[in-house]
């Protein structure tokens, strides 16, 4: 294999020694567009189930007919860039990748189909890596915990990985669930951007179409490409509820 340095952007040097040394088991992954996460997520999971014989890993988004031409793609890849290829079957029906050697695999699920996702059984090994891929999609922390506690069966190690672009309210759940005076101790927020990755990956057309909005709607610009919320709604919903509520009492009066 070559060396994985050389396929992370360095924003991510750090995160990898701390999964290596198991310092955490969740890791939030956020960042705007061109900032490598998912990148980094299926090249250490296809890395690292190909060195422990009884790691099994599932893929997950809310749909799962968006699985085949976003994540899926993603970990075939990340395969080729690890140069392995012959040494991975994929297989679309059902979606999964499996390593020859072993017969481990990588599985991927949709959320909206939720009795294909509990109860996931392998030959060998367990579940020991989940990805949730565009976690903002999903309904909520209810929803993605039901999933945890099903795959959460069996082995030791378990790490689950969510990657997410920001939703530009701060008030959305995947922001606030995210918030670092909530989370638990064995809980890593990782926040990275496109400026961080090397320029050849992202391409001349990528940065210039970033430069133009940074001048254009820098606002937008921060949410887009840095993955920064910008808006909160809160204050002034509550606000306009209660503007209209004494508005409405005063048309009955």
């Amino acid at each position: 294999m070559v060396r994985l340095s050389s396929l992370i952007a360095p924003s991510f040097y750090r995160l990898h020694w701390d999964l290596k040394q198991h310092k955490h088991s969740n890791y939030w992954l956020k960042g705007g567009r061109g900032s490598t996460k998912s990148s980094f997520i299926s090249l250490e999971i296809v890395m690292r189930i190909m060195t422990d014989p009884e790691a099994n890993a599932i893929v997950l988004r809310k749909v799962a007919a968006t699985l085949r031409d976003s994540v899926f793609d993603q970990y075939l890849w990340a395969i080729d860039q690890l140069g392995v290829s012959d040494l991975w079957l994929d297989s679309v029906s059902p979606m999964q990748l499996t390593y020859l050697p072993t017969g481990q695999q990588i599985r991927f699920k949709g959320a909206d189909k939720p009795q294909k996702v509990k109860s996931q059984k392998f030959r060998r090994g367990y579940t020991k890596f989940k990805h949730y891929e565009e976690a903002a999609d999903f309904n909520g922390m209810v929803e993605i915990r039901n999933i945890n506690q099903s795959l959460n069966r069996g082995g030791s190690n378990i790490v689950t990985f969510y990657s997410y672009n920001p939703p530009a309210s701060q008030n959305n759940w995947v922001n606030e669930a995210s918030d670092a005076a909530t989370l638990r101790e064995d809980t890593l927020v990782h926040s990275s951007d496109y400026r961080s990755v090397p320029k050849a990956w992202l391409g001349k057309e990528f940065l210039a179409d970033a430069e133009q909005l940074k001048k254009d709607n820098p606002k937008a610009y921060a949410h887009e490409y840095l993955g920064a919320p910008i808006l909160k709604f809160g204050t002034k919903i509550i606000r306009f509820c209660v503007i209209m509520i004494k508005i409405r009492i005063g048309v009955f009066l």
